[in-house]
């Protein structure tokens, strides 16, 4: 984890440091839609379908709790410092679940928001030295399970190509239906933003999009939804409605362990691949320098008609005379004065 006292990638690292947490709302200056004054002015205690506000409304933050600032998530019965490995399993603790729950959201697949969320913590664990300096440790994996979630690349896999069994509720069907209607950008958008809790600068930074610019994907992304939907619901309504929409189901995450030992068996896969690659091409760069020619060969031109000159026609059957020559040549002596002096017809 991040902290003054960090060390090398085998050197202990810190209990406290900077917050890794998903960044509250509390500075949100960001636009809202028409319906966000009638939400806000509702009780907090209910939802946006008239329902009791479920428990886990905070379920697409890191394990929905509010840390205070500089307090980092810490294994149990830890000394004053954590090895690389109880700290990325404090992390992993931490943001595992809602992660899961929010690349359910950006993608409609759970088992792909789960191999998401395997393959963030993987590449996090292979550059540890860089995710532990990092200011948001969270914020670092959370990008890279988005950008995993939502790469154009896995309509191309098989198991991609069928949807998954919609869920079994009528409000959060159309929800998800909405969600997969926007573009993935502006999706990621409103995930970030109602889903997370992110304020608008935090968006635009994770999203790779000016503040104007996500400014714009939020509110479109927003009347969207309220299009498409049976009931209006302002931003609170819309929080409390993904986070229930993401906790349907099964969401939990893998054994922080089994996903160190994925990412590590396939670093020395990779390794071993290329290896294997990097001495096929020393070979055959060796053996093309071995038989390649010293020297340059011209090549023989093709032959052309020289004007004037005719064709040379091919031989045709031989005359008797000419088969009794032969046969006489061929009995004769090779060498001597027969094969000098010519005789006289």
């Amino acid at each position: 984890m991040p902290g003054d006292g960090h060390e090398s990638e085998h050197g202990p690292v810190p209990v406290r440091g900077p917050e890794p947490g998903a960044g509250a709302g509390s500075g949100r200056g960001a636009p809202s839609s028409g319906g966000a004054e009638s939400g806000r002015g509702r009780s907090s205690r209910t939802g946006g379908r008239g329902r009791r506000r479920p428990s886990w409304a905070r379920a697409l933050r890191p394990s929905g709790l509010n840390r205070a600032p500089g307090a980092v998530p810490a294994a149990r019965q830890a000394g004053p410092y954590l090895t690389p490995a109880q700290a990325f399993d404090a992390l992993y603790a931490y943001c595992a679940p809602a992660l899961v729950r929010q690349a359910y959201l950006l993608t409609g697949r759970r088992d792909l928001a789960h191999e998401s969320v395997e393959r963030a913590f993987q590449r996090a664990w292979d550059h540890w030295p860089e995710v532990a300096r990092d200011p948001d440790p969270a914020g670092w994996v959370r990008a890279a399970a988005h950008d995993w979630a939502l790469s154009p690349w896995h309509r191309f896999r098989r198991r991609y190509r069928h949807p998954e069994p919609p869920p079994p509720d009528d409000h959060d069907r159309a929800l998800l239906d909405a969600l997969l209607s926007l573009p993935p950008p502006y999706r990621r958008t409103l995930v970030l933003y109602d889903g997370v809790g992110l304020d608008l600068p935090d968006t635009a930074a994770e999203t790779e999009a000016s503040t104007r610019a996500a400014a714009g994907r939020l509110l479109y992304a927003r009347e969207v939804l309220a299009e498409r939907l049976p009931e209006p619901a302002g931003p609170r309504e819309l929080h409390d409605r993904l986070a229930e929409l993401a906790s349907s189901g099964r969401t939990r995450a893998a054994e922080p362990a089994a996903v160190r030992v994925g990412g590590e068996r396939r670093a020395r896969l990779w390794t071993r691949t290329a290896v294997a690659v990097t001495v096929v091409l020393i070979g055959s760069t060796a053996m093309t320098l071995h038989t390649a020619p010293t020297h340059y060969v011209p090549p023989v031109p093709p032959g052309e008609t020289v004007r004037g000159v005719p064709p040379r026609a091919a031989p045709g059957p031989l005359s008797d005379d000419q088969r009794e020559l032969r046969d006489r040549l061929r009995e004769a002596l090779l060498d001597g004065p027969e094969r000098l002096t010519p005789e006289a017809r």
